[in-house]
């Protein structure tokens, strides 16, 4: 659903006040930060100046003896961390390597504070690679508002991870993660991770900035361009209203074109080249039915803008833009972009704290893109949607690299993990609530964690309730098995006897995860009976599917499940087959044991060998 400029501003401060029984949930309260930045882009030393004014409110009940600043860019340094941990790690990521290692100094990133005032008194400031430590001599205290000051200078690497100048494909400014930003504070205190090139944490805020760049160089960015922009002379001027961050780019060659989604602008930025040219024009059509698609299946798309750049090292989402390479197939180029843009409401908007809880956003992006792929490429829906995710889980698990999803994503011990984790089992775990709550309370609950807690920072436990209030059942259990543990789900069909009168069917739990089943058995004149089995632990079941019969409940603590089939029915026949989870909605390691099938005119009775 798209909705207008009057009711995107009503709906924007209905999400901010919230509801009542959103906000008596902890904690109940967010910090807030405005940013107003004129910013100078000098391209002959690939650096940027200039000056930062800061509103920061401290919403929180605790006093702030000190803050603490991102200062990303001086990841880009030979011996840094995020150098150090790439040529380390096991599976380092290919875009990185050890090139940070070899960059000269001219090419090397570097971000330096040179002055901070609050409130007109100057701070005393600690540079720790990518963290600014400000110790404060007169404390914030809760409810204050202060007003800050600062001059700083950084120079812009060479194009490695995210940010950079001149990409793989020859844009000359990818500027993320690119400004002086202060560090996310909430109930959890302040979130001052140093920068190894993975998640984000940050406050919502208004931007106002203002950019000089050279003359007749397109700039696209985060937010509207303001009427007092000159853009002949190289002065673009922007203004975006609570977003969490702030992302643009630059080069002289970009070609600009735009396409309406109701009251949205879409902006699309990329170099013309003859292999490319082609989808770049197709690509806005399936941007536009890509928003529409995400706003009916989670919720309005608030924002007046979005901009598509070419730049970057791949994909990587900001707040009403996302950087892409854009040499790519169509189906590529609309997938890289489906995916960015789903995060503008993961990401942008719920903005869940990435750095512990990624799963939340690259997996719930994952979980819709796939949808969003299926319907945009309708030719090829014949393929499960969440079949890639489940393949790289169940890969993961048999080179027993898994970790579970409460690993800070700064701290996977490997990339797969970290992947596999962040976007394949977050994607599972909520196309998997369709066999624990239904379908339909999974799309609605979907939609009300969204509408209930967007702009507040919700985290794993607020969604569970949300499902919980949606479906009625107790989720507790199937939250804390799939995220604080690596215990896998693996049911087989271990027995089937006929007798004259019925059929009995022994099940058994093989892996550590308990999940409710269903059961499907086939009979000779090609009929079947549908069966669920919940758990005791959920107090309750999803809906039942015309005709399904309710078994009773299956108590985590055992093992085997035996239950009985009438078969008297006149012209059904011998039963045939017996089949657990034969839509595939759980997420089994080991499907190969999950159906038991007789010859026709063999021993009516067939026992599964235990390896």
């Amino acid at each position: 659903m798209l909705i207008s400029s009057t009711s995107r501003v009503l709906l924007g401060m209905a999400l901010c006040a919230g509801s009542g029984d959103v906000l008596a949930q902890y904690p109940g309260w967010q910090q807030r930060a405005d940013y107003k930045m004129d910013i100078v882009l000098d391209t002959t030393v690939h650096q940027v100046s200039g000056v930062t004014r800061m509103t920061y409110w401290n919403e929180s009940p605790d006093t702030l003896k000190q803050l603490f600043f991102h200062l990303y860019f001086n990841a880009f340094q030979p011996g840094s961390m995020m150098d150090v941990r790439s040529r380390n790690i096991v599976d380092p990521d290919p875009r990185v390597g050890d090139r940070i290692s070899l960059l000269p100094e001219s090419e090397q990133g570097w971000c330096r504070v040179q002055t901070m005032r609050m409130n007109g008194s100057e701070l005393a400031l600690i540079h720790d690679e990518t963290i600014l430590q400000v110790p404060l001599k007169k404390f914030i205290l809760p409810g204050q508002k202060v007003e800050l000051e600062w001059e700083w200078r950084a120079q812009v690497p060479r194009q490695i991870r995210r940010s950079g100048w001149r990409n793989a494909e020859g844009i000359e400014y990818s500027m993320t993660q690119w400004y002086p930003k202060i560090c996310a504070y909430d109930h959890m205190g302040w979130h001052s991770n140093p920068y190894v090139g993975r998640e984000f944490h940050s406050e919502f805020g208004n931007y106002d900035v203002k950019l000089r760049v050279p003359a007749g160089w397109p700039v696209g960015a985060t937010g509207v361009l303001q009427a007092s922009a000159d853009t002949a002379k190289g002065i673009w001027h922007w203004k975006a209203q609570q977003v969490i961050d702030f992302a643009w780019a630059t080069d002289p060659d970009y070609v600009h074109s735009t396409r309406k989604v109701g009251d949205i602008t879409l902006h699309f930025y990329h170099q013309s080249h003859p292999d490319y040219d082609a989808n770049w024009e197709a690509l806005p059509e399936h941007t536009e039915r890509a928003i529409r698609f995400l706003s009916d299946w989670v919720g309005p798309y608030p924002y007046p803008t979005y901009h598509v750049l070419q730049g970057g090292d791949g994909g990587m989402e900001y707040p009403m833009a996302t950087l892409i390479t854009g040499h790519r197939n169509l189906r590529s180029l609309v997938g890289v972009t489906v995916h960015e843009l789903a995060h503008s409401w993961f990401q942008a908007l719920l903005a869940t704290n990435e750095s512990l809880y990624p799963y939340l956003d690259e997996g719930f992006t994952s979980y819709v893109t796939a949808l969003c792929m299926a319907h945009l490429f309708a030719n090829n829906s014949s393929i499960a949607p969440h079949q890639a995710a489940y393949s790289g889980y169940v890969q993961c698990v048999k080179n027993g690299l898994e970790e579970p999803l409460t690993t800070h994503a700064d701290h996977y011990q490997t990339n797969e993990a970290y992947g596999v984790a962040s976007y394949s089992k977050g994607e599972l775990m909520l196309a998997q609530l369709a066999a624990v709550i239904g379908k339909e309370n999974r799309d609605a609950g979907l939609k009300r964690y969204f509408r209930d807690w967007s702009f507040k920072h919700p985290g794993p436990y607020d969604f569970m309730r949300v499902m919980e209030h949606t479906s009625g059942l107790e989720l507790d259990w199937y939250f804390q098995y799939w995220i604080h543990t690596t215990q896998t789900i693996d049911y087989a069909v271990m027995a089937v006897k006929e007798g004259p009168q019925s059929v009995d069917v022994s099940l058994s739990r093989i892996g550590g995860m308990p999940m409710p089943q269903d059961v499907w058995v086939t009979f000779e004149d090609g009929s079947t009976q549908q069966f669920h089995i919940p758990l005791v632990m959920m107090r309750g079941h999803r809906p039942m599917a015309p005709g399904e019969a309710l078994l009773p409940d299956w108590p985590w603590t055992h093992p085997t499940y035996t239950f009985s089939i009438p078969t008297t029915e006149p012209g059904r026949g011998p039963v045939v087959s017996v089949e657990l989870d034969p839509l595939k909605l759980s997420m089994d390691v080991d499907r190969g044991n999950n159906r038991l099938a007789f010859e026709i005119g063999t021993l009516r009775s067939i026992q599964r060998q235990i390896p």
